[in-house]
């Protein structure tokens, strides 16, 4: 089997047509190129070159070999490529999120991405991200809190905002926006498993009652008989689960009312993760359009 190099150090000289200018082009000194000329011809067993006192220049044989040798370099490259793009594409990649705007939005978009990406329907603790990804159990995280470590990174993704929906005949519903502080005393019908929006909205909204539903079938049915107030946010479509027939969406103006959110990986992994990334990325500030 002929070297790669051999056929580098060819096609190369056809290009330039002398010595120098090959073993510059090549970073190699000229006598190496001279014995490898040498040397592919004692492999092929013909003559590849004309050799003068003062030149030296390609046979008819030699310029058939260095057309044979682009194109048997260029396949050989094409072959690389398409292998470690289809390895990376069966690499499944388990991501999980602490909240469950980023999930849809990867659900929803998961066409788009150019990788095998399975999404953990269970939301993870913050608190519990770091020791996940060094386990490793995921290959990326959503967080909505930047980590920068030795062994860990975090690109932005995006911003998600809370809004509340109100019964279209209370008076607040004929603002254009609301805080947390003029939904004191309201009830809420709300999923349980939320992530870290549940602790904003109980810990800003004084004295609300909040009705927690453990399945999305319980808190459509709920929405659509009742009065009940309940929240969405910019990235999600409450029409999929919510009876929105009869209520206003207003957006909630405090600053604890919009959370940021990015993607945490190991950095052994950016080579990977950062292409999904930088596509999230652009996803969400469409979506936001």
């Amino acid at each position: 089997m002929i070297d790669n190099y051999l056929l580098e150090e060819l096609i190369t000289f056809a290009k330039y047509k002398t010595l120098a200018k090959t073993a510059a082009e090549l970073n190699i000194t000229q006598p190496t190129v001279t014995r490898g000329m040498q040397k592919l011809e004692d492999e092929l067993g013909v003559q590849l070159f004309d050799r003068h006192p003062n030149r030296i220049t390609l046979t008819k044989t030699g310029k058939l070999a260095a057309e044979k040798a682009t194109a048997l370099l260029q396949a050989n490259q094409q072959f690389i490529t398409e292998i470690k793009n289809y390895a990376q594409n069966q690499q499944v990649l388990k991501i999980a999120s602490v909240a469950p705007g980023p999930q849809i939005v990867l659900e929803q978009n998961l066409q788009k991405f150019n990788a095998n990406i399975d999404i953990d329907e269970a939301l993870l603790d913050q608190n519990n991200v770091e020791k996940n990804l060094l386990n490793p159990k995921y290959s990326a995280i959503i967080t909505n809190r930047e980590i920068q470590t030795t062994q860990i990174e975090s690109r932005f993704i995006g911003e998600e905002n809370l809004y509340v929906n109100l019964d279209q005949f209370m008076y607040l519903a004929n603002q254009r926006q609301v805080t947390f502080k003029e939904l004191a005393g309201l009830s809420f019908v709300v999923l349980n498993d939320i992530g870290p929006w549940k602790t904003i909205i109980q810990e800003n909204i004084p004295d609300a009652k909040f009705l927690y539903q453990t399945e999305y079938d319980a808190l459509s049915e709920l929405t659509k008989y009742t009065s009940f107030s309940f929240f969405t946010t910019n990235v999600t479509q409450p029409n999929n689960t919510y009876d929105t027939t009869d209520t206003v969406a207003l957006p909630i103006t405090d600053r604890s009312a919009t959370m940021t959110f990015y993607v945490t990986y190991l950095k052994s992994q950016r080579k990977t993760i950062a292409p999904l990334a930088k596509r999230l990325t652009r996803i969400w500030s469409e979506g936001k359009k």
